[in-house]
């Protein structure tokens, strides 16, 4: 038990290493024209072609549920859940909490909500595929920190 909340944690906080990687490298790479409506809004509607992404990230976590269930990975439900914790929770910082697709957590205003949606701002300072900066999500460099 102790081992699969050991990798539940780990695979959590990978996860922060990937959405940079894959923002960086795939979003703003050869995928941007996936991403490229999240950065300027060119269409009325709710939804984006960059939730595709969201999509994605479900489906490698439902497979290590699988694999799981199938007994070919026995830790693959930690590292499934894990995925889907840090989906879960980069959907309330990202979609809700910085660009309020629902109207939730709008009063947020401690050190680290502010460092967040700084950097976040920051990143969406580039509206083109290069340039950016700041594409992690929950770790936040310490210089948003600053007043």
């Amino acid at each position: 038990m102790g081992i699969h909340i050991l990798v539940f944690f780990l695979t959590f906080f990978f996860m922060e290493f990937m959405a940079w990687f894959s923002h960086k490298y795939i979003m703003h790479g050869f995928l941007w024209n996936l991403h490229a409506d999240h950065h300027k809004k060119d269409h009325d509607s709710w939804f984006e072609r960059n939730d595709a992404f969201f999509i994605i990230y479900a489906v490698i976590s439902i497979g290590f549920f699988l694999l799981w269930q199938n007994g070919i990975l026995e830790i693959g439900l930690a590292i499934g859940l894990g995925i889907f914790a840090y989906g879960l929770a980069y959907f309330l910082v990202h979609d809700i909490f910085i660009h309020q697709r629902f109207k939730l957590f709008r009063k947020a205003n401690n050190r680290y909500a502010k460092a967040v949606r700084r950097a976040h701002k920051m990143h969406h300072k580039h509206i083109g595929k290069g340039d950016g900066e700041c594409f992690g999500m929950l770790l936040v460099p310490f210089k948003y920190f600053k007043k």
